[in-house]
């Protein structure tokens, strides 16, 4: 089941009626944005005078959000393991894995590797339809690697590498819709410093080695800030010498202050748009990690401040939406009860919506959201402006399912 398919009785509300005769005099609601792109057209075929009912069912876009451990370890509530799946799969469409993957959790000691949790996590998404992210196959920080890794010799050290890159990703062949592949390597890259530059290259055939169709993205912080933007540019192009096959590229979007500076998202973006890569903002939080709020996680947000959070949320997720680079973005926790940045949450820790919440479902399902129904008056032909998405096409009381995707412009459906 996709609970994106619920939007009515989601937001509570009557969706709004649009007469397709004044689609194409629409404009967004804020026209500093241009949201075009986004759209691409559903014609309809039918006999003239039939009744059409055009309703979004998901979006290609990418609006999504970590997955907490918490909720599969048996550790949270059975109640709070309710809610979260349940907020999860209205407000989000597609999930990366916040710690499971990562090494240090699957492998803390040597040799006993626990896939349990990302089994766990692999289940309940491929039940749901949700794609997801694997974070990560390996983080080079030297901080986060277990002691035993770092006790090895050299040539064991590259042994192992290749062990977990082929074992993993072999295990998991065609589960995980893309895979960070070495976290954060221009803030930190133990493996380069000690087995040479060439060590990402051999890290990305070994993960092709036990998946040939595996997508590996880069992962990297401080960049849409602008303040490690030269140095990630370089750092790709550094890869892409070296023949690495990067299917992407993630930008973290946590490092800014409690508000975040309009003009280097946008330059970061337009930056980093000249690989034709897809680009997703994987890790978001509004506020940030600068913010007064990661340091004291007692510190509660006044109205006034839980309303600028809304705004500066919408207008981040504007920009991005309207940049045609960007595939997707991916919130970094969105309850009180499962969020690094508590004050950056969608809800309280007693589920109680923020007005960031509320803006939030504003945009994904209201503004970009394409819900239309009318008649083909004389003609038996109609074409539709629609965001890139899943659809039921309803005339006359037949319904079929179709899906408008970006790659494609346009879908025909004929009754």
């Amino acid at each position: 089941m996709y609970y994106l398919t619920k939007k009515a009785a989601m937001l509570g509300m009557v969706f709004q009626v649009i007469f397709l005769a004044n689609l194409f005099a629409q404009k967004s609601n804020d026209e500093q944005f241009d949201f075009t792109h986004r759209k691409g057209e559903i014609v309809v075929k039918a006999k003239p005078g039939a009744k059409i009912q055009v309703e979004q069912q998901e979006h290609e876009f990418w609006f999504g959000c970590a997955i907490s451990d918490g909720i599969f370890n048996g550790r949270a509530s059975e109640g709070d393991v309710k809610m979260y799946k349940e907020k999860f799969l209205q407000y989000f469409n597609s999930a990366v894995t916040e710690n499971a993957v990562k090494w240090p959790g699957m492998e803390r000691r040597k040799g006993e590797v626990d896939y349990s949790l990302v089994d766990a996590m692999l289940e309940w998404t491929e039940e749901n339809n949700i794609p997801l992210r694997a974070h990560n196959l390996f983080w080079g920080i030297e901080q986060f690697i277990q002691p035993w890794v770092k006790e090895l010799s050299d040539e064991e050290l590259e042994a192992t590498l290749k062990n977990r890159a082929e074992t993993v990703t072999a295990r998991y062949k065609g589960q995980f819709a893309e895979y960070d592949l070495n976290n954060e390597m221009i803030h930190g890259n133990y493996y380069e410093d000690r087995l040479g530059p060439d060590i990402t290259k051999k890290m990305a055939q070994w993960a092709q080695n036990g998946d040939p169709d595996i997508k590996l993205y880069l992962n990297d912080y401080d960049i849409l800030t602008g303040n490690k933007l030269d140095e990630y540019m370089a750092h790709i192009r550094g890869l892409l010498a070296q023949g690495i096959p990067i299917a992407g590229i993630g930008v973290q979007g946590h490092l800014h202050a409690e508000s975040f500076d309009r003009s280097e998202l946008k330059r970061s973006l337009d930056s980093l748009a000249k690989f034709n890569l897809p680009i997703k903002i994987t890790e978001f939080n509004m506020p940030g990690q600068r913010s007064k709020y990661y340091q004291n996680r007692e510190l509660k947000m006044t109205d006034e401040e839980e309303q600028q959070k809304a705004k500066d949320l919408t207008d981040y997720y504007r920009i991005c939406f309207a940049h045609p680079a960007v595939d997707g973005i991916l919130m970094w926790g969105f309850w009180e009860g499962a969020n690094w940045i508590l004050q950056s949450s969608l809800y309280k820790r007693d589920w109680t919506p923020t007005p960031a919440a509320e803006a939030y479902q504003f945009l994904i399902f209201d503004e970009w959201w394409t819900n239309v129904f009318g008649t083909t008056n004389n003609g038996i032909e109609i074409s539709i402006p629609a965001f890139f998405g899943k659809y039921k096409i309803t005339v006359d009381g037949t319904t079929k399912e179709v899906e408008l995707k970006k790659a494609e412009g346009k879908v025909v459906v004929e009754f």
